[in-house]
């Protein structure tokens, strides 16, 4: 039999050297979604500054509340979506050079906070949300630690491809 001549990276070669960002991801989010439902009350907001409170609330749907009144389907088809996104973005991280840190770290959040919320989605069939920012009566809808790092990684991509150097 022929040998197979796939060109293997090692790990710590690859983008996947940025996993434990994802790791660290998962056990802040984890976390604090702990923490939130142990002490804080549903719907009942602690203010921590002007403009900043903690609220827990449970979310069926995706951002915004998109498809939050669905009967159920939508818990399934969105933790179908995180699973296979997240399985796109660890092949582009197995591909990425290790010294590709912008991209990797980007990457490795937005997989953390994907992978936080289909761990949610999947134990509880719900994602806790616990953090609340408003001006004056306008609120923003309420987040986790996981939508952060999905934000947070979306614009440092953003950032990377529309700002590059020349």
């Amino acid at each position: 039999m022929p040998k197979s001549t796939k060109i293997k990276i090692p790990l710590r070669a690859s983008g996947l050297c940025w996993l434990w960002v994802t790791a660290l991801v998962l056990v802040l989010d984890y976390s604090t979604k702990y923490v939130a439902k142990k002490y804080l009350s549903l719907y009942a907001p602690v203010a921590v500054t002007p403009g900043f409170n903690f609220s827990l609330s449970f979310n069926k749907g995706a951002a915004f509340s998109f498809l939050q009144n669905q009967p159920g389907w939508q818990v399934w088809f969105l933790g179908a979506i995180s699973g296979v996104v997240s399985v796109g973005i660890l092949v582009w991280l197995s591909r990425l050079s290790r010294r590709d840190t912008w991209s990797g770290v980007a990457l490795s959040l937005i997989v953390g906070g994907a992978l936080g919320n289909l761990l949610d989605r999947i134990l509880q069939g719900q994602v806790t949300d616990f953090i609340q920012l408003y001006v004056s009566h306008f609120y923003w809808p309420s987040f986790n630690i996981a939508d952060s790092a999905i934000c947070v990684g979306a614009v440092m991509l953003f950032g990377k491809t529309f700002f590059k150097e020349k």
